[in-house]
């Protein structure tokens, strides 16, 4: 028998949502690039709420009245990952927890945990007015210096230990991740740091085949 686990964090953009990002979703919807201020924020010139805040002034400029509702609309058409449902299927079977632990938008991880029956999910959100119309701030609920951080809190929400989580991710910003958990997976990471960082690697077109890493056989 392998070790059992009680929990299993997802990054979203790139492991779930089969693209690299939520924001560059909508960015490429409105047919604006972040290319600038993407360089900035990696280069520590820019802290995440200004980040955000020049994303979300992209889709303004196009449309100032962009709300909430438009964005779930465009993630309506999201591309996702072939076999989420069986993967969160089998590990509940198996009497283990799964949350979205993600730096992309909150609406998408939202839609995609009540579809696939995730246990909880963390993402950021996108400041709305009483219409529901975005403001141009973001609130910073996953901090992509450290995503280890909401995994802990987490971790203790599920009454579980580090020893007894999985993470799985596919950035550098999924590394600290990996450092808070018993067993870490690379999925289809876009960087070589990120597969040196990770106890597992997984290329594959379906998030399944993580199931034979984590369950026990």
């Amino acid at each position: 028998m392998g070790k059992h686990f009680d929990l299993v964090a997802f990054d979203m953009d790139g492991v779930l949502f089969n693209h690299r990002s939520s924001w560059a979703w909508i960015h490429e919807q409105y047919g604006v690039s972040n290319e600038g201020s993407f360089k900035e924020f990696v280069n520590g010139n820019i802290d995440e709420p200004e980040f955000m805040r020049r994303d979300i002034a992209l889709w303004k400029n196009i449309d100032q009245n962009i709300s909430r509702m438009h964005l779930v609309r465009l993630f309506r058409n999201m591309p996702l990952i072939k076999g989420i449902q069986e993967t969160v299927a089998a590990l509940k079977w198996n009497g283990i927890d799964c949350v979205i632990v993600s730096g992309g938008i909150d609406i998408a991880a939202e839609m995609i945990a009540n579809e696939f029956g995730f246990d909880g999910f963390a993402a950021n959100t996108l400041q709305t007015d009483d219409n529901g119309v975005l403001t141009g701030e973001g609130i910073v609920n996953v901090d992509l210096r450290d995503k280890g951080i909401k995994l802990k809190e987490f971790i203790k929400k599920h009454g579980t230990t580090e020893e007894r989580t999985v993470s799985i991710g596919n950035s550098y910003t999924d590394i600290k991740m990996f450092e808070s958990t018993g067993l870490s997976i690379a999925f289809n990471p876009i960087d070589e740091i990120t597969k040196r960082s990770a106890d597992h690697v997984v290329f594959s077109d379906s998030i399944a085949d993580v199931l034979e890493i984590i369950l026990p056989s």
